[in-house]
């Protein structure tokens, strides 16, 4: 298993699109596999972006200024995202509008994982060295482990208020 911080994080984007593909496969009348795969998007996301939050976007901020305007976007994305993440955490998949915010969510993560891994990833691999890569990709691991896995975490509502204040 590599380290790299790159690599780590394109495995996570392969797994989030999975489970949006599994959600968009369910049908329109399969609310409990609706939900079920809806509980793991919000888990794997909410890894996601406390890993990124936490790790990757404060360390390529300090070794690569050129892409602080990136970041400063990646941030607002996960600041949308968390706050769907938290809302679909409330709602049942009866409800009138989980459908509708979970294909919000869904668009807004495909945008942010396109973004990402066509111009920014290749900005971070040039500026940053293999070394340093794989060095924040074992952080990664290490963070993994005690990471949130629901938007109601405290851990990961703090992150979000965070993003709000900042």
């Amino acid at each position: 298993m590599s380290t790299d911080a790159i690599v780590l994080l394109k495995d996570d984007h392969k797994q989030i699109k999975r489970l949006f593909r599994e959600f968009e496969r369910a049908g329109e009348d399969a609310a409990t596999t609706k939900g079920n795969t809806v509980k793991k998007i919000l888990e794997a996301l909410t890894v996601h972006t406390y890993l990124e939050n936490e790790i990757v976007y404060p360390e390529v901020r300090k070794l690569l200024p050129d892409v602080e305007d990136d970041v400063l976007e990646s941030y607002e994305e996960h600041h949308v995202a968390d706050v769907l993440c938290f809302e679909l955490s409330t709602m049942s998949p009866e409800d009138e509008r989980f459908d509708a915010k979970t294909t919000v969510l869904i668009e807004l993560v495909e945008h942010h994982i396109e973004e990402e891994e066509d111009e920014w990833f290749p900005k971070v691999r040039e500026g940053i060295g293999r070394k340093e890569l794989r060095e924040m990709g074992q952080r990664m691991l290490e963070a993994r482990k005690s990471a949130p896995t629901s938007p109601t975490e405290p851990k990961a509502m703090k992150k979000a208020i965070d993003a709000v204040v900042a």
